[in-house]
């Protein structure tokens, strides 16, 4: 071996094992560490309910607040009309007078919600339609309510305020929330999901010092959603939130 090989070999060992050159180079004899990098795109899809207001179509320059509904595993597959099983889309077909866009997609059977593809979903929806950036909105149920912490840790900063209902989140990411206001709910009783895995991570965000609020139904199950999205002050609530600016 040459004597530049050899400080090759050096550098690659105490220095840089992951730089492009020793990536290049040939591996030592043995286990060595090495690193793979490369950009992997794939398609995505989701087809998806879309409600607008009366009021949006009469005033062609105001742009409008956005909530987007993620539903629970029971609602997967082909069939679009089970999207209003649950959740504001049930209400959605009563009313012309909703405050918010409400865009309410359907995950393939044996999927689970994806952030990646749910952030372009907002990517295409915001591009065409007079959404208000700084009022975007999650909100999800069970499987969605899992859904809605992952997107929001994901992508905190394109959300004004989330409510995951009944659905819980690991902690670690929690601090990525400290400027996104959150109010969870869950059912005491609930035997799907427990109210500890709600409990845990609102009390994590809360430790970063982030604003966080945990509405517990002491009779509820695992359907802790009708009593939430019955109630007209959760509206209220979102919209009394604006896109923060991160701390």
């Amino acid at each position: 071996m040459s004597v530049s090989r050899n400080l090759l070999a050096l550098f690659c060992v105490l220095v840089a094992p992951f730089s492009a050159a020793c990536r290049s180079a040939t591996p030592p004899a043995g286990q060595s560490a090495r690193l793979f990098e490369a950009t992997v795109a794939r398609k995505v899809s989701y087809r998806y309910l879309l409600y607008l207001p009366k009021a949006y179509a009469a005033d062609a320059t105001s742009h409008w607040p956005l909530l987007l509904f993620l539903h629970g595993s029971g609602e997967r597959g082909d069939d679009l009309a089970k999207v209003k099983t649950h959740g504001p889309p049930k209400l959605l077909d009563e009313r012309d007078d909703f405050p918010f866009v409400v865009v309410s997609p359907q995950c393939p059977a044996d999927q689970r919600w994806q952030s990646d593809a749910l952030a372009a979903l907002l990517d295409d929806v915001t591009k065409h339609l007079r959404i208000d950036p700084e009022r975007i909105y999650v909100t999800g149920l069970s499987m969605g309510g899992r859904g809605t912490w992952d997107l929001a840790m994901s992508y905190p900063e394109r959300f004004a305020a989330i409510v995951p209902v009944c659905g819980g989140a690991l902690p670690d990411r929690a601090c990525r929330l400290k400027d996104v206001p959150v109010r969870a709910f869950h059912g005491a009783k609930d035997r799907v999901v427990p109210v500890a895995e709600s409990e845990t991570v609102v009390n994590a965000v809360k430790s970063c010092g982030g604003t966080a609020e945990l509405v517990i139904y002491p009779e509820a199950d695992h359907d802790s959603w009708t009593a939430t999205y019955a109630d007209p002050a959760l509206w209220d609530w979102l919209l009394a939130h604006r896109r923060r600016a991160p701390r």
